[in-house]
């Protein structure tokens, strides 16, 4: 982690792109800190990509975090330092490392403090900003906290680099909805390391509303540039909706996405239009697909036109007819569902919201249209999760196994179920934000008691992320302002990270492992994310009294 990346190739051909000359414009550096492919699967930095480029006086071209040497522009090969404006769009916190190695690669100051009118103005957006931006505030000259589309307008105008860069950021604070300057808020912090305030300089809002589309049938989300060289290969990926309705107290995108929003049949079967025009191939995202009111017409239209569609995402207790046969008419060979935990004590915990038996359907269903191969996610270290809890990922996989032979017989081939094993990482604007985490060594004996049960159980697989980066993870999600200098220390160690905790004067398991009172100050309460915090609390106490 921290050193990840690549450029994008050479050999790749894209469809899509923009090139504009450079005389006379604005120009921004739209950065993803992953790799080209990682980045180029990502909807969101498409969609602000094109924002930016519909300007004409703005030239906006990507940048990618790249294995060695330093990080240049896909379209032109500049390098990052000669932009006006470094634009990084973020959404995982494994990511934010590789910030610091591409400002550093880059000749471009770490610090906002350390940077003047010479260097690029460093600003970020996307859902890890609106989550908590915090642990980047020493980076970063300003963040957008929401969506991008209502604020782009604004965004563009306040970028006058005729002015002092401390007057660029008071109009930015002060024009651009959603707009966060880190330097104009100092936290303030209790004997016990816990925070006290965030206390804003003069003129500076107390809290910052999150920023959304209240339409997104105005702001449709669909693949501009086409590329092999992704995830997803050569698909035109449409985005949906934005939140999902279920809640699930784990989940940040039931939360920080409120409220939850589907475009209409209109708006996506002209997305889907758009997409036949360059690929048979088309994916639909959103966290509840299965949700989508007009879901059977895309299906029964991707039939009529020969489409190959694909879901991000479906529960297993919502799944139509139609859906189905457009999964087995576009020959999908493996389906994912998502018990999140084996017992349903934990899924009543966690507010799943499924029933074994809605699990055990859903795979035999898939299974009778054609699919062959199932995949299935489950979390380990949920709050007030025991032993039996675990074993019973076990004992769910077998039963679903039973099923799944089952209903595969009269096929007469048998597919494989690849479990896949998360480490369970409390998030902000979640009821679990109270939560401690598990620590390492612990997650790890859960992760073994569950491999050891499935061993020696024919065509099943399990594959574990790893305790310690999920422990990383935690940190950042977590972390007030110091982890910033954590974060710093690791890069200063060539992503080190054993030798980073060892090395660091701050406590990680402050952040990670402890539990937070009810009364405790967290560093993105200055977020007003639409979701009221004593709800929050309500339903952590739910969780924990098992309703």
């Amino acid at each position: 982690m921290g050193k990840r990346g690549s450029k994008a190739p050479s050999s790749v051909t894209e469809i899509g792109a923009v090139r504009k000359n450079w005389r006379n414009r604005l120009s921004i550096a739209l950065a993803f800190p992953n790799s080209y492919q990682v980045g180029m699967s990502n909807l969101g930095f498409q969609t602000v990509y094109h924002l930016f480029n519909s300007f004409d006086h703005v030239v906006c071209e990507r940048v990618f975090s790249p294995v060695q040497g330093a990080p240049e522009s896909v379209e032109s090969k500049q390098a990052l330092s000669v932009f006006d404006v470094i634009a990084f769009s973020l959404s995982f916190e494994n990511d934010y490392p590789n910030i610091l190695s591409m400002l550093h690669a880059g000749g471009v100051p770490l610090r906002s403090d350390k940077r003047d009118a010479s260097h690029p103005l460093v600003i970020a957006g996307g859902v890890g900003c609106f989550m908590n931006p915090e642990p980047l505030a020493i980076f970063f000259d300003a963040f957008i906290l929401g969506e991008a589309e209502p604020v782009i307008d604004h965004l563009v105008e306040s970028l006058d680099l005729e002015k002092s860069r401390e007057q660029v950021l008071k109009d930015y604070a002060a024009n651009v909805p959603g707009a966060y300057v880190p330097s104009f808020y100092q936290p303030e912090y209790k004997e016990d390391g816990t925070l006290l305030s965030m206390k804003p300089d003069p003129g500076a809002p107390e809290t910052i509303e999150r920023v959304f589309v209240k339409d997104v049938d105005q702001a449709p989300a669909v693949t501009k540039i086409y590329t092999e060289d992704t995830t997803f290969d050569n698909t035109c990926l449409v985005e949906v909706s934005r939140g999902c309705p279920h809640g699930c107290r784990f989940c940040t995108v039931g939360y920080i996405y409120r409220p939850v929003r589907f475009r209409s049949e209109k708006v996506l079967l002209d997305c889907l239009d758009q997409g036949l025009e360059h690929t048979r191939k088309i994916g639909l995202m959103g966290a509840a697909v299965s949700d989508l009111p007009c879901l059977d017409e895309l299906c029964r239209r991707g039939e009529a036109t020969e489409a190959v569609l694909s879901f991000s995402s479906f529960r297993a207790n919502n799944m139509s007819e139609d859906l189905v046969k457009s999964l087995a008419r576009g020959k999908v060979k493996t389906a994912t569902l998502a018990p999140e935990a084996g017992s349903q004590r934990m899924r009543d915990v966690i507010k799943k919201n499924i029933t074994e038996q809605d699990i055990l359907d859903a795979a035999q269903i898939l299974v009778e249209a054609g699919i062959p191969n199932l995949k299935l996610y489950f979390m380990v270290g949920l709050p007030t999760e025991t032993k039996e809890d675990v074993e019973e990922i076990v004992a769910l996989t077998k039963r679903i196994k039973h099923r799944f032979l089952k209903a595969s017989q009269p096929i007469g081939r048998i597919g494989t179920i690849h479990i896949s094993l998360n480490s369970f990482v409390p998030k902000p604007f979640t009821p679990f934000q109270w939560a401690p985490m598990d620590d390492v060594k612990t997650l790890k004996q859960k992760i073994k008691q569950v491999k050891n049960g499935l061993a020696r159980v024919a065509n099943v697989t399990v594959a574990a992320d790893v305790p310690r980066w999920a422990f990383i993870q935690a940190l950042i999600a977590r972390g007030d302002r110091r982890v910033g200098e954590i974060l710093e220390l690791a890069h200063k160690n060539n992503g080190n990270w054993p030798q980073t905790l060892k090395q660091t004067p701050i406590n990680p398991d402050f952040y990670v492992t402890r539990q937070r009172s009810p009364e405790e100050v967290f560093p993105w309460d200055f977020i007003d994310n639409r979701t009221r915090k004593q709800f929050l609390l309500n339903e952590y106490n739910r969780a924990l009294a098992l309703e």
